[in-house]
């Protein structure tokens, strides 16, 4: 995935933290529906700021391949 810049477009600080989710399970929703694989939902890279809060999610790569062939996400 491409690197995010080191500050905070909220609140401009620089203690950005992130780590990587699965996108759904148990008994939430599945946030990107049809871009997993068999048995396997598909991963965010999840990043927050720990000055303000600001939290953002950015789906895999792998999952964001899957869109053009997914009939469950339409090109706005």
């Amino acid at each position: 995935m491409k690197a995010l810049k080191n500050q905070c477009p909220e609140c401009g600080g620089h203690s950005l933290h992130q780590t990587t989710t699965r996108s759904g399970g148990g008994y939430g929703p599945i946030l990107l529906p049809g871009l997993g694989r068999f048995l396997r939902l598909a991963d965010f890279r999840v990043v927050v700021c720990g000055d303000c809060g600001l939290t953002r999610f950015y789906a895999s790569e792998d999952a964001r391949s899957q869109l053009p062939s997914t009939k469950r996400w339409t090109l706005l």
